[in-house]
């Protein structure tokens, strides 16, 4: 995935179930950061020259996140979705990272299965904590 992507990335996003972007860490330039941290671990794949699916991952040196992945509708159940999660794991195995992890909202059943089918498991131990250090990005 590069910065040129952003366009079709987002606007995937966007209109796929569940992915909720931030005004600041999502925008363009947000993004670009993050591809500069993470320049081999982003994959956007493409059908008839149509941006199809997209998967952000990156990694602090120690863990490995999955920050938003989609596939459109009408891929879906095809494969790419898979195809794109084990570039990224490959990619994040590559720079020595060995444990992902992701968040997925309760209410999204598909994203979930898809999620559980490929070895990814809900922690009951844990409690998820977020707070915005910048009320810009909503």
């Amino acid at each position: 995935m590069t910065r040129e992507d952003y366009a079709g990335a987002a606007a995937l996003w966007r209109s796929a179930c569940e992915v909720r972007l931030r005004a600041l860490d999502d925008s363009e330039d947000g993004i670009a950061r993050f591809l500069a941290r993470n320049p081999r671990t982003c994959f956007v794949a493409e059908r008839g020259g149509i941006l199809a699916g997209a998967l952000l991952s990156g990694h602090d040196g120690r863990r490995g996140f999955i920050y938003h992945a989609a596939v459109r509708a009408e891929y879906r159940s095809q494969g790419l979705g898979s195809a794109l999660l084990s570039a990224a794991e490959q990619a994040l195995r590559r720079e020595g990272i060995h444990k992902i992890a992701l968040a997925v909202c309760k209410t999204n059943a598909a994203g979930n299965r898809f999620w559980e089918k490929r070895g990814f498991f809900v922690r009951d131990d844990l409690v998820y904590r977020d707070k915005s250090v910048n009320e810009e990005n909503s």
